[in-house]
């Protein structure tokens, strides 16, 4: 590992493994005997998608931080690397990746991460996963190492295969190296909780984002209206005493992010669904109780428990503009899709650019839709 901040500790060589080699070789075997890879780093994530059939592929060992420049904001990590262990790392330079990453375990390693491209509280006000993606290192169908991006925000000619990856369910190759762009720890931080019926939250959170306020999470549940601020002591303080409420513990973002609060355990017959939608939409015509819905990223994320079909689901909210994912099915089928079914003109290019960096379809396949 390269660091140059001499602040930095030196690395557990017992933590820094590359398996470059290894996993390359696995793939190349697979790509000449067509056999299916189902590519795992801590399968924290297994829930989200399809089940995929194959050969495991495991990244698990592929770890370490290869490259941290604090000074430049720049951290080049392997994709096995456990983001606890990452941002640990980043921690000790009091900087945080920031678009808050869910972990849904302490085995959650930074390429699923990127794999998933799931952003936590802060996405809306800091931005999403791949806007932090400054390059990534891939191994290809054939089992060849190549490198896209860099560490440095730059314009690319062709496919920007790290933005690609981004989100891409592991389909399209295997994510072996990934670098990012880091942020400081704010100076400052306070939450707090203000008691509002939703349309009052909603109308409220409309009025704070035309304003230069230092937002950085805004949550609605059961009647409370969680915010939380970050930035410079004057500004967080400033606006504390403008907003008032109750003061609210910082864990709870941590515990929202990684669906630890109480409100995400689904009841038996319950689905947990992620509805996606514009800014500032109005609540959605669906037989669900208010209790059973949480408003997140100030209303845009929104995470539903119902027993309510996929249909139903997909339909209200391509009326709003946006669209729904299922988290937790009720009961899984070969036939369900939990992401919403692509349009035949969309569906046609995924399947191009499917076959064009996966030819035999041998990286997840079937982990977003069936049909590739």
């Amino acid at each position: 590992m390269t660091v140059t901040n001499n602040a930095y500790p030196a690395p557990d060589d017992t933590l820094d493994q590359d398996e470059n080699e290894t996993l390359s070789a696995q793939v190349r075997q697979a790509y000449q005997a067509r056999q299916p890879l189902r590519i795992v780093g801590g399968d924290t994530r297994a829930f989200y998608g399809r089940k995929v059939e194959g050969e495991t592929l495991s990244l698990a060992r592929h770890r370490g931080i290869v490259h941290y420049d604090p000074v430049e904001l720049v951290v080049t990590v392997r994709a096995g690397t456990p983001v606890e262990e990452l941002e640990a790392a980043l921690a000790r330079q009091n900087q945080l990746l920031p678009f808050e990453p869910p972990r849904f375990g302490s085995d959650s390693t930074i390429g699923g991460v990127v794999a998933t491209g799931l952003s936590g509280p802060r996405r809306p006000w800091a931005g999403a996963v791949r806007d932090f993606v400054l390059g990534t290192r891939v191994i290809t169908q054939e089992g060849k190492l190549l490198r896209f991006g860099g560490e440095v925000m730059k314009n690319v000619a062709g496919y920007d295969l790290s933005r690609l990856m981004t989100g891409a369910q592991g389909t399209l190759g295997v994510l072996s190296e990934i670098s990012f762009k880091v942020l400081p720890v704010p100076t400052a931080t306070h939450s707090l909780v203000l008691e509002l019926p939703l349309d009052e939250a909603m109308q409220k959170l409309a009025e704070l984002g035309r304003q230069p306020l230092p937002i950085t999470a805004a949550a609605w549940h059961a009647g409370l209206l969680h915010l939380r601020l970050e930035g410079g002591n004057s500004s967080v303080e400033a606006t504390r005493e403008r907003l008032g409420g109750e003061p609210l513990e910082s864990t709870f973002w941590q515990e929202l992010r990684d669906q630890r609060l109480a409100f995400f355990q689904c009841q038996p017959g319950q689905s947990l669904w992620r509805l996606s939608l514009p800014p500032h939409t109005p609540p959605l015509d669906l037989d669900v109780a208010q209790d059973n819905i949480f408003h997140d990223w100030a209303g845009s994320q929104r995470w539903v428990k119902t027993s309510l079909d996929a249909d139903t689901l997909r339909r209200a909210c391509r009326l709003a503009g946006g669209h729904a994912t299922c988290f937790t099915p009720q009961h899984e089928t070969a036939e369900f899709e939990p992401f919403t079914p692509l349009d035949p003109i969309v569906a046609k290019y995924h399947r191009n650019l499917k076959t064009e960096l996966d030819e035999h379809g041998i990286f997840n396949p079937g982990r977003l839709y069936a049909a590739f």
